[in-house]
């Protein structure tokens, strides 16, 4: 049989390949279903609080815009750029605030970068919504990082 040299899709139930560290590979693309889609292809054990810390954010920010890049999530408030992303890695899910030094109090986790502050958010350990959904409320107030 002769192949047409097109390659095709895979299958949309195919779980995505993890990248180093676990962070699901995830073609880029705007909306609520590539942010599901990485959803769905983080690890098990952290799957429930990537979609508990989706469904908070937005909660928290009617109308959040979301897109997948770098395969990682990323969400906006407004159309001047990104407030909030994340990347899941082997022991949790690392949340990048990218203005997150200006929020009070700042998130734990500093950054190389002067203005980002990261929240890291493990399966194992309860997160404390009351605080975190403050943060994301906060942060959407703030100028969004262009990408």
């Amino acid at each position: 049989m002769a192949t047409t040299g097109k390659k095709t899709a895979a299958p949309a139930t195919a779980m995505p390949r993890l990248l180093a560290g676990g962070n699901p590979q995830i073609p880029k693309g705007e909306g609520d279903g590539p942010v599901q889609a990485w959803i769905a292809g983080v690890p098990e054990d952290k799957r429930e609080a990537a979609r508990q810390l989706d469904a908070l954010i937005v909660a928290a920010v009617p109308g959040v815009r979301k897109a997948v890049k770098w395969n990682s999530p990323l969400y906006a408030a407004r159309d001047d750029g990104w407030f909030l992303s994340m990347h899941c890695y082997a022991r949790y899910i690392k949340v990048a605030f990218f203005r997150g030094a200006a929020l009070a109090p700042p998130p734990p986790e500093p950054s190389k970068s002067q203005d980002t502050r990261y929240l890291h958010v493990p399966a194992d350990a309860p997160l404390d919504v009351a605080q975190f959904t403050r943060w994301v409320k906060q942060a959407a107030r703030l100028p969004g990082e262009r990408m």
